[in-house]
């Protein structure tokens, strides 16, 4: 019975969390504060009357109260923070009084709650955004090669830099002062175990991808011009490896924040920039693969090779996907939309497409 439940709110940082909780039979609000930890706040919960329902908002704690409460068979939700309705007069903010504005809320129906993963996604996904780390790392430490060698008047003459060529020119570089020198070297070692860091995770998640768990969904997504092995299984771990919960492929664009914003009031209705919200990661991997299709339609060597022993139904997606994007490209160019708005507008067609294509039977 709805009556003899009792909801429960919990405000969760790294060294304290606050909890309220609602017995709806007495009207009874009830407090508790805690340490460090999900061993106390779980053995609160169980000790609430009646059957409880609890929530906490989604953050940088990560999911392990979820799961211990859980394995300790109590109901909790992890909430989106960014859905939580708040009053705009409300100017007095505490973790007291969060918690028990989630109880209250949770009682009322009105909380959107979040897509726990699996902990082997979890873990899969911990992996993926290392190397994205790595990537970030590597070429902050590459732009600080670049920049000291600009300061001593000193450029690359070919067009392109981190080829082959550009190392062997770089070991050439010798400067006045004995500490450039050792300046320049240090950076150079930076470069170098970055590059070696980065190989390595892509290559340990290249073979995780290969996976039975994980690779008949990569193999679908790399039939798309632009979507390799680290790309797919990138935006599957983002997803938490489950496209089906997702009914539309409109729900999958709008959930990464590539649909424009929208502000309506009586007659008046303007859209703005997309919303952004969602996997920042996922939506960066999309836009970079949406330029591949300013280019016209074709089906390489190297996409005809990712391409074999998949379905037609599959492929046919994948080429109509192809013909689809570059239209979109250029005739939004051709109306005089910026490169980034256009690009953007593919990015959101791809994903629906690639949702096709992951939940296609």
């Amino acid at each position: 019975m709805t009556g003899m439940v009792t909801y429960a709110g919990l405000d969760v940082h790294a060294r304290s969390t606050h909890a309220a909780a609602i017995d709806v039979s007495t009207g009874e609000l009830l407090r508790a504060r805690f340490g460090p930890g999900v061993e106390e706040p779980v053995a609160w919960l169980q000790g609430l009357p009646g059957p409880v329902r609890a929530c906490y908002e989604a953050g940088p704690t990560g999911f392990g109260l979820y799961r211990a409460a859980s394995a300790a068979g109590v109901s909790v939700e992890v909430i989106a923070p960014g859905k939580t309705p708040r009053g705009p007069s409300d100017r007095v903010k505490t973790d007291r009084k969060d918690a028990e504005l989630l109880a209250r809320l949770l009682l009322a129906g009105s909380l959107t709650t979040v897509v726990v993963p699996p902990v082997e996604v979890e873990a899969a996904r911990e992996l993926m955004r290392a190397h994205d780390a790595c990537r970030r790392d590597l070429m902050t430490a590459r732009h600080r090669v670049s920049k000291m060698l600009l300061r001593h008047g000193r450029v690359y003459p070919e067009s392109s830099t981190w080829t082959v060529a550009h190392p062997r020119w770089l070991a050439a570089q010798q400067f006045q002062e004995a500490v450039s020198d050792l300046v320049f070297a240090d950076l150079i070692a930076s470069v170098d175990g970055l590059s070696a860091r980065k190989a390595a995770i892509a290559e340990r998640l290249s073979r995780l991808a290969e996976d039975e768990a994980w690779w008949p969904t990569v193999a679908r997504l790399r039939c798309f011009r632009g979507v390799d092995t680290l790309t797919a299984f990138a935006l599957d771990l983002e997803l938490g490896g489950d496209w089906q919960r997702f009914e539309r492929a409109s729900a999958l664009s709008a959930w990464l924040g590539l649909v424009p914003s929208l502000h309506q009031s009586g007659e008046s209705s303007h859209q703005g920039s997309i919303t952004k919200t969602g996997s920042g990661f996922a939506r960066r991997l999309l836009v970079e693969s949406a330029w591949h299709y300013g280019r016209p339609p074709r089906i390489g060597v190297t996409l005809q090779n990712r391409q074999l022993g998949q379905p037609d139904h599959v492929l046919q997606i994948a080429n109509r996907a192809q013909h689809r994007l570059h239209r979109v490209y250029h005739r939004m160019r051709s109306r005089g939309k910026p490169h980034n708005v256009t690009v953007v507008a593919c990015a959101r067609e791809l994903a629906c497409f690639l949702w096709a294509a992951a939940t296609a039977d």
